[in-house]
């Protein structure tokens, strides 16, 4: 088993507001093809500025934008403290222009690396019997 890996970084947020801006590099734009078929796209990003020994060693918080959550285990809860920080979000897409995809709904910092898109799709990607704690209801979505 291999204690590591490569990730090639596709792309990267170049802004980050209510609609934001992701640009994917030239030798990924291929891959774009037929994105613009999809409404919705999961971002797995890389959080950046969560990248250092002490966050990537934090195993436990307690989610401070949930009221009245317990301590929980990074891999039980959407904190940025993790092993690898690795970020999903799901976006909407609003439109395409060339490499540049603008989207609603993107929970990454500008200048966060894109690692990875795919597609929405409702049949896959859908649950609805899916549960989860109480305390995750309350605060943001992420």
């Amino acid at each position: 088993m291999r204690d590591s890996g490569d990730v090639r970084f596709i792309g990267e947020v170049e802004s980050a507001d209510e609609t934001s801006t992701i640009k994917i590099y030239p030798e990924y734009c291929p891959g774009l093809l037929g994105i613009k078929e999809y409404s919705h796209l999961f971002v797995l990003y890389w959080m950046h500025m969560r990248d250092d020994d002490h966050h990537r060693r934090t195993l436990q918080v307690t989610p401070p934008r949930h009221e009245g959550a317990p301590l929980t285990g990074v891999f039980a809860c959407r904190s940025p403290s993790r092993p690898n920080p690795i970020g999903l979000t799901l976006v909407e897409l609003k439109g395409i222009d060339g490499c540049r995809l603008e989207v609603t709904g993107l929970d990454a910092l500008e200048d966060s690396p894109i690692i990875d898109l795919k597609p929405y799709s409702a049949r896959g990607c859908s649950v609805p019997d899916a549960r989860s704690p109480e305390w995750s209801r309350r605060g943001p979505p992420t």
